[in-house]
């Protein structure tokens, strides 16, 4: 029974990091909550998957993982940015296996100033845990 779940749950656990090449600077993504980079980019936690996805997450999904024009305009998180702007694509033309324009200088899902401006009104907070990584 556990070697089963084992064999369900590999290819999911396993498929989260190549995300990340579908994305500009997919592995060099700006963490507003700490120096290193963020990880798991459609997630609340910047080192760790969370349940309920970020609202980069969640719309990246509904995109069938595909970086095009429509998700790079888009200001996932109502930061006043758009996801290319704060991914290093301004223009919306990168493609995957191509350096990005310039280096990642927002997080997509993750509206910022993180608890000031236009992110005053949003729960999330750095550090949170579990269920605390809402956002909401």
């Amino acid at each position: 029974m556990l070697l089963s779940v084992v064999f369900v749950l590999l290819p999911a656990v396993l498929a989260h990091p190549y995300y990340r090449d579908w994305i500009p600077n997919g592995y060099a993504v700006f963490n507003p909550c700490g120096a290193s980079f963020w990880e798991a980019v459609g997630h609340y936690n910047p080192t760790h998957h969370t349940i309920v996805k970020n609202p980069f997450g969640v719309e990246f999904a509904a995109n069938r993982y595909a970086w095009d024009e429509t998700i790079c305009r888009k200001d996932s998180d109502g930061d006043g940015k758009t996801n290319g702007e704060e991914l290093g694509d301004p223009n919306c033309v990168w493609v995957q296996g191509a350096t990005p324009d310039i280096s990642s200088s927002g997080h997509p899902g993750i509206c910022e100033p993180v608890g000031s401006g236009p992110c005053a009104s949003v729960a999330f907070t750095c550090g949170c845990h579990g269920t605390q990584c809402s956002g909401r």
